[in-house]
């Protein structure tokens, strides 16, 4: 592929999503399938219910014989028998009569309505109804919750707890999901060291790791972190070994040109394609993305604003992409804009971290400085973007806001 030295956003987004195809689907028990992605379209294999059934403690009646009931005019009907929910006995309705039938049973033979037991009166085997019923009045047809044959489960469709349900009640015990990706990370950087080990003069922990693999787990993918020394042998060999036991590969740092930053020259020695190597975002820029051994390779700066940023807009959402998500970018909402926001350079797309102040309508989006460190990072709430070709966005204009708490 050629090699393109620069991309805006959507194009290198849209060459991302392009590339990547979502993992292969196992089959996971009812409850575990919560919050995956179905990987095929699934649908009902019974009625539910399986019958007619009563949706109130009540008389089941021939809706004729109480047309015309009321608190002055009531009718008196015998009581036939009585039906509760799960029991298999039935009873034929006739003029004149009614079964007592409790939610959840199934409506006996004859009966097109169920009058609710607060608008009846019991006087030994008969009853006195005080209110009409239309037919159908308080019945839950066969199938109306889910129908047999029907749809209920669209594949790339995220399961929610409520479908769980739904599938139980259509006959499924088992769900095909698309399989969650390992993901592993590597740290670059003679200056890192891993969190926990004591921390010498000039040396920095690997946060950006632990913050990347953070995201993963937020959306229930497993890592693999490593830590590598700015070394061409030591960072080939760590590549090798995680591209060939994961799915999907981040690097940290070593991402630009420098002398030390090694990444793009050992994955061009591996072989990897390269799909694109620095996109016009800010911050973010070095961001790049191609593919190693028919896996995808995200490389990522190592500045935290960079690193995070690049992994919000470009990894997170092909990373959803291989999980099978049909959404991949993140949640968001519309909030108004505090104070007013410029850029430089409209040919880019510039983001910036923020607080959210909820009240009544709309939330306020406040933007944080442009030189923000983690400290910073770790108290923002929301994303706002200047998209490329504009260069403003005015105090209190309404804008969309990426959520990321």
């Amino acid at each position: 592929m050629e090699k393109r030295l620069s991309l805006g956003l959507k194009e290198a987004l849209k060459l991302t999503l392009e590339r990547i195809k979502p993992l292969p689907m196992e089959h996971v028990e009812l409850v575990g399938s919560v919050d995956r992605t179905a990987a095929t379209d699934l649908y009902a294999l019974v009625d539910s219910p399986s019958m007619d059934a009563s949706m109130k403690d009540g008389y089941a009646v021939l809706s004729s014989d109480v047309a015309d009931a009321s608190a002055e005019a009531p009718v008196r009907l015998r009581v036939a028998g009585n039906l509760a929910a799960g029991g298999d006995k039935d009873f034929r309705i006739s003029p004149g009569t009614t079964v007592r039938i409790m939610t959840g049973a199934r409506i006996p033979t004859g009966a097109d309505a169920v009058v609710a037991e607060e608008f009846v009166t019991r006087a030994d085997d008969n009853v006195v109804i005080e209110t009409s019923a239309q037919p159908g009045r308080n019945i839950l047809s066969c199938g109306s919750d889910v129908a047999f044959r029907k749809c209920i489960l669209r594949s790339g469709q995220q399961i929610s707890p409520v479908m769980v349900g739904l599938l139980a009640a259509a006959g499924h015990t088992m769900v095909p999901v698309f399989r969650k990706p390992v993901v592993g990370i590597i740290g670059t950087g003679d200056e890192i060291v891993e969190p926990g080990t004591p921390l010498a003069e000039g040396k920095l922990y690997a946060s950006n790791i632990i913050t990347l693999a953070g995201w993963c787990m937020r959306y229930e993918m497993k890592t693999r972190m490593s830590i590598v020394k700015d070394d061409y042998d030591a960072l080939s060999s760590a590549l090798k070994i995680l591209s060939a036991e994961t799915d999907a590969v981040i690097t940290s740092g070593g991402a630009w040109t420098g002398d030390h930053d090694l990444v793009a020259q050992v994955l061009e020695g591996l072989g990897w394609e390269e799909v694109f190597h620095r996109i016009r975002i800010g911050p973010g820029k070095a961001v790049g993305f191609g593919m190693l051994n028919n896996k995808p390779v995200f490389i990522l700066p190592g500045g935290p604003p960079s690193n995070l940023m690049g992994f919000l807009q470009i990894t997170l959402p092909g990373l959803l992409a291989l999980s099978g998500h049909a959404n991949t970018g993140l949640p968001g909402i519309n909030a108004r804009l505090a104070s007013g926001l410029r850029k430089r350079d409209t040919d880019w797309t510039d983001f910036i971290f923020g607080t959210l102040e909820f009240g009544d309508g709309l939330p306020t989006f406040y933007p944080m400085g442009r030189q923000i460190r983690l400290s910073s990072i770790a108290e923002a709430m929301a994303v706002a973007s200047i998209a490329e070709g504009e260069d403003y966005l005015s105090e209190g204009s309404v804008i969309y806001v990426q959520l990321l708490q």
